[in-house]
């Protein structure tokens, strides 16, 4: 049985409090509310014919909700292919460009008595090789500091202040923008950064867009908010791009000290890195849930005006013309 829509879920008695309560603000000098009042009476006929409204609304069926928005001028969108965006995993780093064609497939896992859900990629992803190449503090209000040098020489140093405080920075520069990507930021760091809770730190991952800074979506991480060894695999967003920063170009990322949550507290000493590297794992790309079918016959035509070739895949997704190749009979 199908379940009955609840359009107004207040009754008779819910509509005579609304009603005396409206009175009380409206109307103060009406004192008696007591149901021998004229007034309550009518207060009470009004509340039983709109509760027998309800009641007959919500059972109107689905056809009708239709009408009466047409009614006002809405209109149904046309069905239409879900889409949603992919992200795709490499095996382990590569030395060169990875170029995963506009159209690839991906799919969930068949499984018995169910058919595979499809999507489809609608435009190509390059996932090129990124390193770290320059990691630079920076203070609230200061300039950027750079700590190449003692990377270099794995000499530790603070991420943060001493103390750290609200919008202390920590700046990491790849070789190169890598929009859409999937990168691994790998640390070796000490375990001083105390304070904090590691499953919540009080940090946030950004990315320079040319023009502000961009959230990054954090997949995971590894170091607890920069207090041990491990890695921060961030999705990158597709505006990234490289620019120019204390006089150094590169894809910049950024790690900012912000408010913690409210269960939580924030850090009272800053962590130290004395090791840093970087690489792309992955990228994420648009799809839509469709599959392009290629060559398929639509049959043979009789002559006759008015005839249809229904199509065995259906339905057509909105997008590209479809093409029709017309192959002339014998004779």
């Amino acid at each position: 049985m199908l379940p009955t829509p609840n359009l107004d879920d207040r009754r008779f008695q819910d509509l005579v409090d609304d009603a005396k309560r409206m009175v009380q603000r409206r109307c103060p000098e009406w004192t008696d509310h007591n149901v021998s009042d004229p007034g309550v009476t009518l207060i009470e006929t009004v509340a039983f014919m709109a509760d027998e409204l309800f009641y007959r609304l919500n059972r109107v069926p689905d056809r009708l909700y239709v009408s009466f928005l047409d009614l006002l001028g809405v209109r149904l969108h046309p069905a239409g292919a879900a889409t949603v965006d992919v992200t795709m995993w490499l095996s382990a780093p590569q030395d060169d460009t990875v170029v995963v064609p506009e159209g690839t497939e991906a799919a969930t896992a068949r499984a018995e008595g169910d058919e595979a859900v499809v999507f489809t990629t609608t435009a190509a992803l390059r996932v090129p090789p990124r390193r770290l190449v320059h990691v630079l503090t920076q203070r609230p209000g200061g300039d950027a500091v750079p700590h190449d040098e003692q990377l270099s020489f794995r000499d530790p140093f603070p991420v943060f202040a001493d103390v750290p405080q609200l919008d202390d920075v920590l700046l990491l520069g790849l070789d190169d923008a890598a929009p859409s990507c999937v990168v691994v930021l790998r640390f070796d760091s000490d375990v001083q950064g105390v304070g904090v809770d590691p499953r919540h730190p009080p940090i946030v991952w950004e990315a320079w867009d040319g023009r502000a800074w961009v959230s990054c979506d954090v997949d995971s991480d590894g170091t607890g908010g920069l207090n041990r060894p491990g890695d921060v695999v961030l999705h990158v967003p597709a505006t990234h791009t490289a620019s120019v920063l204390a006089d150094r170009r590169a894809g910049w990322l950024r790690c900012r000290v912000v408010p913690p949550d409210t269960d939580y507290t924030g850090y009272s000493a800053s962590p130290t890195v004395r090791e840093a590297s970087a690489f792309t794992i992955g990228g994420t790309v648009a799809a839509v849930h469709a599959s392009t079918v290629l060559d398929e016959v639509v049959g043979l035509s009789e002559g006759v005006p008015g005839q249809v070739f229904p199509l065995e895949h259906r339905p057509v997704v909105a997008g590209p013309p479809l093409t029709l190749d017309v192959a002339a009979g014998p004779g």
